[in-house]
């Protein structure tokens, strides 16, 4: 009988509420750690049986890979891996592994590494592109078959046929476009913070998520299952019955808690005492504006068109943006959608682009300065955005806006790309509104100028936060100083939604702070009215504003106001929330 494996606790960050256990699956996107070693002549033969079981179940996720392409993207995109199955087909490729293992006597992976690298730095060389696309090509497919000899998984979608918990040192932008969410249970991530794409996703998705669990895959071995609790942020390998059972009850304390939030579903967003709440949805998919209209809200607060760039993993035309955006708008059915241009860079890398790595790229060439700098690609994205302004109610916003200028030139191009269409006859609302994101500080204090040049402000905190505190979001070692609960950023908040009011520009705050319940009394205490959040948590929202008064807000705010520190500010949120929420849970 083999021997009962220990139940191992670790401790991490909250980043969706939610409790999941299941098998772990590791996600790995970096470089797989070659074992070297001497096999003797006996033992080759059963090297090279290894190696053909590779090319086979390589083959096997690559062909699933493909289908999954083609079903969510279409045909052209799933192209490209016809390429990657011609290697694995490669006759002289196998051949030289093959006689590599029979001269160096070494394991089946050093060969394998060996070997491809050597292929991989022959067609690099060469002039002819096709070839060199062709060494991208088998860089990827030896990392994959290199992950498959060693045991582990190189994909997120090589497990399509059973849900697990995803479980990755960290999730970037391009991972999280090629899951297939569905078969995700959860999510756990060895770094990461509050605002980590990771999260993102996986609230999005409604799947419990913690991030911050230092050393989590490196103590992870074939065969474990784990525990995830999205609320306390902790992570259990292979949980006892006992711990099982205990958050068996935790389960059915949450079913209560949903069955109180559908059963008030389609109450009216207010507050206790009648005050309206507008709540919008984030959304990088049609699917997510679904969820969005299914639970209440009033329209699309910010739709990431950069997701559809990091999906495809390459700059979309002027057609294929029109037809995104159109999917988007009709999944909206007649709300108001809000079209963010596109947000490049920082941690949104997107392959095809090239570009040079910068030091500091969430304060570099990102955003609203590559487009700027990129007319054709932001011209082809406008006027895809305006087209599709002749089938719903749409507005345009511009992000990491630092300046008045940037506002200018924007718009110059918005106009720009108005007259091109006019010329070739084609509709669309000549008075769209247009908005600019505020996420600088530099914006913070120009918020007044910027009212000027726009019809609305949104307020993006993730960015915001970090920026206002010198904190990098996704820095693992500093996670800790990256607090949404700052006095800095509430000042910050109250000026920005003070301006807006006595400028008559509209505000919709989009950031993660936006969808976190403990934050909205004080939000509508500073004189919030409108939130932006992913789709899955604006029941919680709802019913939540419905506990308290706007004059509770009020009171609430004047004394955050007075507080200090961060922790003091987050304890009494907290406590405000428990004592309106608690009693309901018995």
């Amino acid at each position: 009988m083999p021997e009962e494996k220990s139940e191992n606790i670790l401790y991490g960050i909250p980043g969706s509420p939610g409790v999941s256990h299941g098998a772990a699956f590791r996600f790995l996107h970096g470089d797989v750690e070659v074992p070297h070693y001497q096999v003797g002549e006996s033992e080759q033969v059963s090297e090279i049986e290894r190696f053909k079981d590779a090319l086979l179940t390589t083959r096997e996720q690559i062909a699933e890979i493909r289908k999954a392409v083609s079903k969510n993207l279409g045909e052209k995109e799933a192209g490209i891996f016809d390429a990657h199955l011609l290697v694995l087909e490669d006759k002289a490729l196998i051949s030289d592994i093959e006689k590599d293992i029979k001269q160096t006597g070494d394991n089946i992976e050093q060969c394998v590494y060996r070997v491809t690298n050597r292929y991989h730095d022959y067609f690099n060389q060469l002039e002819d592109e096709y070839l060199r696309e062709r060494a991208s090509d088998l860089k990827d497919i030896s990392k994959r078959l290199l992950g498959n000899l060693v045991g582990e998984t190189a994909s997120g979608t090589a497990f399509l046929g059973e849900p697990r918990i995803l479980v990755s040192e960290d999730l970037s932008p391009s991972d999280t476009a090629s899951l297939d969410r569905s078969k995700i249970l959860g999510i756990a991530t060895d770094t990461g913070g509050r605002t980590s794409h990771a999260v993102i996703m996986a609230r999005a998705s409604g799947v419990p998520a913690v991030v911050g669990l230092r050393g989590l895959t490196e103590k992870l071995t074939e065969g474990d299952s784990i525990l995830i609790d999205g609320f306390e942020g902790l992570a259990i390998i292979n949980p006892t019955n006992t711990t099982l059972f205990r958050y068996g009850k935790v389960g059915l304390r949450r079913k209560k808690i949903n069955d109180l939030l559908k059963n008030e579903a389609l109450l009216p967003a207010q507050t206790k005492d009648g005050v309206t709440l507008n709540f919008l949805a984030n959304a990088d998919s049609p699917d997510e504006v679904r969820s969005g209209i299914e639970n209440g809200c009033k329209g699309v607060g910010l739709f990431r068109t950069e997701s559809i760039f990091l999906k495809k993993n390459q700059i979309p035309s002027e057609d294929q943006q029109f037809e995104d955006y159109r999917e988007i708008v009709s999944a909206a059915s007649g709300k108001p959608t809000t079209i963010r241009t596109l947000d490049l860079g920082g941690d949104k890398i997107l392959d095809s682009i090239g570009r040079e790595k910068e030091e500091n790229p969430f304060m570099g060439f990102r955003a609203i300065r590559y487009c700027l700098r990129n007319p054709s690609i932001f011209l082809d994205q406008l006027r895809a955005i305006l087209r599709v302004s002749s089938f719903g109610k749409v507005k345009i916003m511009f992000p990491m806006i630092s300046g008045v200028g940037e506002i200018v030139r924007a718009k110059e191009f918005l106009f720009t790309a108005k007259r091109q269409l006019t010329e070739k006859n084609i509709t669309f609302d000549k008075d769209i509104e247009v908005g600019c994101m505020i996420e600088t500080p530099s914006a913070v204090t120009i918020c007044d100028m910027l009212a000027d040049e726009v019809d609305f402000f949104s307020v993006g905190t993730n960015d915001l936060v970090q920026y206002l505190l010198a904190v990098d979001r996704i820095n693992n070692q500093i996670s800790y100083l990256y607090e949404p609960h700052h006095p800095a950023v509430i000042r910050a908040l109250m000026h920005i939604f003070e301006v807006s009011k006595q400028k008559e520009v509209g505000v919709t705050l989009c950031g993660e702070i936006a969808g976190d319940p403990h934050f909205l009394p004080l939000l509508i205490g500073l004189g919030l009215d409108t939130f932006s959040a992913t789709g899955t948590l604006l029941p919680e929202l709802k019913f939540f504003g419905r506990r308290f008064t706007s004059e509770d807000a009020r009171t609430l705010k004047d004394r955050i106001l007075k507080m200090r520190k961060p922790s003091e500010i987050k304890v009494y949120l907290k406590n405000f929330y428990d004592d309106r929420v608690s009693e309901l849970m018995n």
